[in-house]
């Protein structure tokens, strides 16, 4: 267990990670979906209202093909954030997560910052630990899987997601950056709960998608380069703690990894995969189902909606589903099967990987 010290770094980190999501550019400069070119249909044969944009996600029937991606928890603030999300995500059927969970383990006082989204009915709940505190840390013991269990009924989850964030450990200076024994971890808590594999920022190849599967997860969410990059928070956590070293290698790491759409393609391997990372429309929901995803992730979107209220975030997720009806619309696909089934095309830089990377 972590000691007092310990545990306020990690309520400060948490803290400082959603200010600076909340203010900061932390973008990479290149719109990897807009490299997805869904193609018009002039006659979609299909009435708007007509459109059937629910889908299902480990057996979870979503009103439409969105998670709300793990953003928070852990830290005073985070109750209300989540409850706000929670409350959205009822409303629309969607899919949640909540952020890493590792401190309310360490500090129950914290746990009503999770569990609050019990409060509402929200069709599928993803908890959220890290791979990294699944090995040894120094002195600290892996997490057990009595812990994972925990974790799952804090906030009654279907779902018990292990994240992989190497990129941000690497960069932040209090990162575990110990991973012999990561992939075993994964197959050890596989075997006992139902997991999804998450990348938070840097995506996941073909090669550790096969290695994932093989380990029994039950899906993966890519969390590919094009969204927030974790290099840049840490960017910025170190730059105002007037850590160069680490600033500079935050600033070098900023753009790294396998960009969302070609993580998609690369990581379906047969397990359903959630497309988080640069999601900022219903028009890029409908891309990435059109590539292989069978929902995708959004957080960055939504985290000033959030912070502001209900209305606002309600006003967003509104407008996100409309536009994945319209593009459902325009491409003549009445429900999801059809839209992945759509004619896209992949175009630019994305195009390029996936002609160009070796597997």
């Amino acid at each position: 267990m972590a000691g007092d010290g310990e545990r306020r770094l990690i309520e400060v980190r948490k803290s400082d990670h959603i200010e600076i999501c909340a203010k900061e550019d932390l973008g990479v400069g290149y719109s990897y979906w807009d490299d997805i070119k869904l193609v018009h249909n002039a006659l979609p044969e299909v009435d708007f209202d007509d459109i059937d944009t629910s889908a299902t996600l480990f057996g979870r029937k979503l009103g439409a093909p969105i998670v709300i991606s793990a953003i928070t928890g852990g830290y005073g603030k985070a109750e209300e954030i989540n409850r706000t999300l929670a409350s959205v995500a009822e409303r629309y059927g969607l899919g949640m997560g909540v952020g890493s969970q590792r401190a309310a383990l360490e500090n129950p006082e914290l746990a009503c910052t999770y569990s609050v989204i019990k409060e509402f009915e929200i069709p599928l709940r993803i908890g959220n630990l890290g791979v990294p505190q699944l090995v040894k840390q120094g002195l600290r013991a892996p997490l057990t899987i009595d812990e994972g269990r925990a974790a799952m009924e804090m906030v009654d989850a279907h779902v018990l997601a292990i994240h992989l964030n190497y990129l941000q450990e690497v960069v932040q200076p209090e990162g575990d950056t110990n991973t012999k024994g990561g992939l075993k971890a994964i197959e050890r808590f596989a075997s006992s709960l139902p997991i999804m594999a998450k990348e938070t920022g840097a995506g996941i190849s073909r090669s550790v998608a096969t290695r994932l599967k093989r380990a029994g997860v039950k899906g993966i969410d890519v969390g590919g380069l094009g969204g927030t990059s974790f290099s840049a928070v840490e960017y910025y956590r170190a730059r105002s703690a007037g850590d160069m070293t680490r600033a500079n290698l935050g600033e070098t790491f900023w753009d790294w990894g396998i960009p969302t759409p070609v993580s998609v393609v690369l990581s379906s391997v047969g397990l359903p995969v959630v497309a988080t990372g640069g999601v900022r429309s219903g028009l890029d929901v409908a891309r990435a189902v059109s590539v292989g995803a069978s929902a995708a992730g959004l957080a960055g979107r939504l985290l000033p909606a959030a912070l502001e209220g209900e209305d606002a975030l309600t006003a967003e997720i509104d407008t996100i589903i409309q536009e994945l009806k319209a593009a459902m619309f325009l491409v003549g696909a009445k429900d999801m099967e059809a839209l992945g089934a759509a004619n896209a095309l992949v175009t630019g830089r994305s195009r390029e990987w996936l002609d160009n990377v070796m597997e």
